[in-house]
């Protein structure tokens, strides 16, 4: 099972008691479940943000096991799950790889 599809279950099991639509908006819920469910479940906090415009933050999670989400954001506390992987590369872990 690839990462992205772990995180759009994982946005789709925060927004059971919620009202999510269907389709795309599965992969969306209050920003507040989204993040405590990437901390939960992978360990992911947040390690960098950019305005896309006005009304919607791009935000990237990221672990130190190497993990990553990307988020956008909107003002009324609604985000989406952009994508997801693995081998996020940072100071932190290239400095961990053998030979590094």
């Amino acid at each position: 099972m690839t990462r992205f599809l772990m995180a759009t279950m994982l946005v789709a099991a925060a927004t059971a008691s919620g009202t999510a639509a269907a389709g795309a908006a599965s992969q969306c819920a209050a920003r507040a479940d989204i993040i405590k469910a990437l901390g939960d479940k992978y360990h992911e906090s947040e390690a960098g943000r950019g305005l896309i415009n006005p009304n919607v933050v791009l935000e990237i999670f990221v672990s130190d096991q190497g993990s990553w989400t990307v988020l956008a954001s909107d003002t009324k506390g609604q985000s989406c799950v952009l994508s997801a992987g693995e081998g996020w590369d940072s100071p932190t872990i290239t400095a961990a790889l053998p030979g590094a």
